[in-house]
Parts: C-alpha cells; structure tokens; sequence
C-alpha cells in the first residue's frame, strides 16, 4: 500500500527513515543505530576541536559551551548511554589542561567544569518531571518509562530529590551565610504547582 500527496508518494519508515521533533525513526524502531551516530559525532566534534590550533584553555571553552549543548537533544530524546562519551571526554578535557592521570576515579576537589554525564542525568530527570506534570490527561496517564544506565534510574533519583526536598521543608529554613534569617524568601516545594514542580 502507498500513499500519495499532490501525486507525490509517501515513503514508508521502512524504506527512508523519519525525522519527528528532532527524532529519528526507522523500521527497528529502537535507538541502537542512533546511539552509534551519536557516538561518532562525539568522537568527529572532539578529534576537530583536538585539531584545531586553539589554546587548551579555549578548547576547553568549546567543549564547555559549543560540544556539550549539541549532545543534550540526541541524549534527551534517544535512549543512549553517554558513559563512552562521558570517557572520550574526561581524556580530553585531561590532556587540554595538562593534567596527568590520576589513580583515583573520583576526586574531593573538582574543576567547575560542566559534564556530559550530569547534563545527561539532568536531562533525564528534568524530562520525567515534564511528563509527569504534562497538561495532557493521556500522557498523566500513560507514564511512559525512560530508560537510564544501569548504575543510576532516573525514576529513582527523581523520587530521591523530592524527598530531600520535603525534608528541607521539614527541618524549615536555617542559615547559611552571614545573613541572618529572614534575609531570604524560602521557596516551599509543596506550595509551587504545575510546571514549577520540576524545575
């Protein structure tokens, strides 16, 4: 069967694959094709800024600011795994700011640095919480799942923050800083609604 258009005919999604809110669907219908496309951007868009004849600093600032933002839509709207982007990146960012490797995996003092992986997670969770707060009664009622890694789920993370956040309401506000109490308007998480829930 085909379907035509202005005598134009319509491709199936077998035949050329379909792109929809900056999502591509194919005949598989799964994300394993693009989670290899995305990796080979990664590794394209890394080994140009590794070519380029800018400063470490400045590469840093690309990566920062230019490679990160372009991964966040093929993370949020595909299900991929960015813990091999997450490690072409750490040898990256390492070698642009002459750092040498260190034995440990996980350090108490860190550079200010954005990371694939907390954008992913941030990403992820924020997308959960859209869902979840949607004005469409179909989508509230659906509650599609999102698949995460295998170490951390976004649904429980999620979960995790809101607790902390009742909790925070519970102990009430305390002091942070050198200004006293009251300088600052404590926001309550249980009297915001709608969409302010998730952010």
């Amino acid at each position: 069967m085909t379907f035509t258009v202005a005598e134009q005919q319509i491709t199936t999604v077998s035949q050329e694959p379909v792109k929809s809110l900056g999502r591509w669907y194919d005949s598989s219908m799964k994300d394993t094709r693009r989670g290899a496309e995305t990796l080979e951007l990664a590794s394209e868009s890394l080994l140009a800024i590794n070519k380029c004849g800018l400063q470490g600093k400045f590469k840093i600032w690309c990566l920062q600011f230019m490679f990160i933002p372009k991964l966040l839509w093929p993370h949020l709207v595909h299900d991929i795994c960015s813990t091999t982007v997450e490690a072409i990146e750490a040898t990256n960012t390492r070698k642009w700011l002459g750092f040498l490797r260190m034995y440990c995996r996980k350090a108490k003092l860190k550079l200010p640095l954005k990371s694939i992986l907390e954008e992913y997670k941030c990403g992820k969770a924020r997308f959960l919480t859209m869902l979840e707060k949607s004005d469409d009664p179909v989508v509230k009622t659906v509650q599609p799942s999102l698949k995460s890694q295998r170490k951390w789920k976004v649904t429980e993370a999620v979960d995790e923050a809101k607790e902390c956040l009742k909790l925070k309401e519970v102990i009430g506000q305390t002091q942070t800083d050198r200004r006293g109490l009251g300088s600052t308007k404590a926001k309550w998480w249980s009297k915001t609604e709608g969409k302010e829930k998730g952010t």
